[in-house]
């Protein structure tokens, strides 16, 4: 993908759009007793700063899009490009709000839950990229 204007916004508007999904995806999961039922804690409440922030780190880590890789679908490389944000909330983000390694502290599940929540944003992300290119 070339380096535009319009493509860094696309980028950033697909990722803050994934972003979204997955916030609200890991609040639903939670409020549902999802999380609970698969032996996680992991239930975040719906605030104003949930969502932002899971709006402006998913449209930073859309940039991932910009690398020059070819022959992969959008939401094949959505979910390749979810792992480095999973890695970082697991290694860095969880043991820093005292949730232990690998958010541990909150369940033996919370690590599949956060790499699911990443899918998410691959996959939501993907599919705007895709669907905005083809139109």
């Amino acid at each position: 993908m070339q380096i535009t204007c319009k493509n860094l916004s696309l980028i950033f508007a697909a990722g803050s759009l994934g972003g979204l999904a997955k916030g609200l995806a890991a609040w639903l999961f939670g409020t549902l007793g999802i999380n609970a039922l698969l032996g996680s804690q992991f239930a975040p409440a719906l605030t104003s700063f949930w969502v932002y922030q899971h709006m402006v780190w998913g449209g930073l880590w859309a940039f991932l899009f910009l690398l020059p890789l070819r022959g992969w679908s959008y939401i094949s490389l959505g979910i390749i490009y979810s792992l480095p944000q999973t890695l970082v909330s697991l290694l860095v983000m969880m043991p820093q709000m005292n949730r232990g390694l690998l958010g541990l502290r909150l369940g033996y599940a919370t690590p599949v839950l956060i790499l699911l929540f990443g899918f998410v944003w691959g996959i939501a992300t993907g599919l705007w990229l895709k669907w905005s290119r083809e139109s």
